[in-house]
């Protein structure tokens, strides 16, 4: 049966994927790029320690959904305060202030989609490529919230809108 799209299937097991490191935290896993989607979205799983937190920030064009696939993270949306475990999801809509702490004791694993994928060259330039098998931590990458400002500014997808809103965050 003809499906009318143009792109070729995409399959990628548990650890396939291109792996980078994030400026602001974490180990992202590129499990569907916006060229594999026609644009459709993007999707990355996030391997984040405890205490990881983002500011407050907007994705102007693209509604950003996160499925929590391991331990726990408190989201901060549109003012309101949110725990979500294992097995839970969050979708926060193009425009709505949010941000998160990773408050899983053992950190949390989470897959992080955005719609459509044009937030892909921020989280590009805000990261660097790591080997599968360099046997560090998730936390070993380069932590540089500069670098993660100065690619909102030079690739938009992302408006960082104020500080972390957590009254207990443990670092920012």
């Amino acid at each position: 049966m003809q499906t009318g799209t143009t792109r070729e299937s995409l399959v990628r097991r548990t650890e396939d994927g291109e792996r980078r490191w994030f400026f602001g935290g974490g180990l992202h896993i590129w499990k569907a790029t916006a060229e594999e989607t026609d644009g459709a979205f993007l999707l990355f799983e996030d391997r984040m320690d405890h205490g990881k937190v983002t500011p407050l920030h907007i994705h102007p064009d693209s509604d950003e959904t996160m499925i929590v696939l391991e331990g726990e993270i408190r989201m901060h949306l549109d003012g309101v305060e949110h725990t979500i475990g294992a097995g839970g999801v969050v979708s926060a809509p193009r425009g709505v202030p949010h941000a998160f702490m990773v408050s899983g004791v053992d950190g949390a694993r989470l897959l992080c989609l955005h719609t459509p994928g044009c937030c892909q060259a921020f989280y590009w330039d805000a990261s660097e490529p790591v080997a599968a098998d360099d046997g560090r931590g998730i936390e070993a990458g380069p932590v540089d919230i500069r670098r993660v400002q100065a690619s909102a500014q030079k690739n938009g997808g992302i408006e960082i809108v104020g500080p972390p809103p957590f009254e207990h965050a443990a670092r920012s």
